[in-house]
């Protein structure tokens, strides 16, 4: 009875923790956190009880610890089925590292670690429910931004769009002028680091504005 409530607490566990990635339709969802946190209890309970026949034996030499150990370095090949790169982002990293984490949970679970079990699923989840919306608000301000403008030829300089902008040159990761496809105009492009979507809104109106711009676009990176 205390192995299958061991297994019964590694299900519930991983599940808290399946539900919040099933939630944002990560591959690694609901039934994976929960299998990979049974699965890790189970082999804990293997290390911890599956050998005590044998240990008493002569001339018998045996770690028992090693099978839970293999569990730390053999659940990396699930984390690694989730981690996609797209473009130049590398996406699951997360999810990747909720799966390791997962594991630890069985594996305490398995090992009678209630306390320690229950309070790193408290924590894991509030990491990844409670910290994802500072990290996105803190990474929308944070990326690179960029404006495909069409303007006369030789009205937009740096000194303009730091004037109209009110951001410092430091600001300004690229400024690119290239003639434009109608006579006497050009296409400059302007890309702004660590820039919030709403600032970088309030600039292309403004430049919207100027008599010598055509038109101002934002362009999605």
């Amino acid at each position: 009875m205390e192995m299958i409530g061991r297994l019964a607490l590694a299900a519930a566990l991983g599940s808290v923790i399946g539900l919040e990635r099933e939630r944002l339709l990560w591959a690694a969802g609901l039934r994976t956190h929960m299998l990979v946190c049974v699965g890790a209890c189970l082999f804990m309970l293997v290390s911890a009880f599956g050998f005590g026949d044998i240990l008493g034996h002569d001339r018998v030499v045996l770690d028992p610890s090693r099978v839970a150990a293999q569990v730390v370095s053999g659940i990396g090949f699930l984390g690694a089925g989730t981690i996609l790169l797209r473009g130049e982002v590398v996406r699951g990293l997360t999810t990747a590292a909720s799966l390791w984490a997962v594991a630890a949970i069985g594996l305490a679970a398995g090992g009678g670690l209630y306390v320690a079990a229950l309070t790193a699923t408290g924590l894991v989840f509030g990491i990844l429910a409670g910290m994802k919306p500072i990290e996105e608000r803190w990474r929308d301000r944070s990326q690179s931004r960029a404006l495909r403008i069409v303007a006369r030829a030789g009205c937009l300089t740096l000194d303009t769009v730091q004037a109209v902008s009110g951001q410092p040159l430091s600001r300004i990761k690229r400024f690119v002028v290239q003639p434009g496809a109608v006579e006497n105009s050009e296409e400059v492009r302007i890309a702004f680091a660590r820039l919030s979507s709403e600032h970088l809104a309030e600039i292309a109106r403004r430049l919207r504005e100027q008599p010598d711009v055509t038109s101002v676009e934002i362009e999605d990176r």
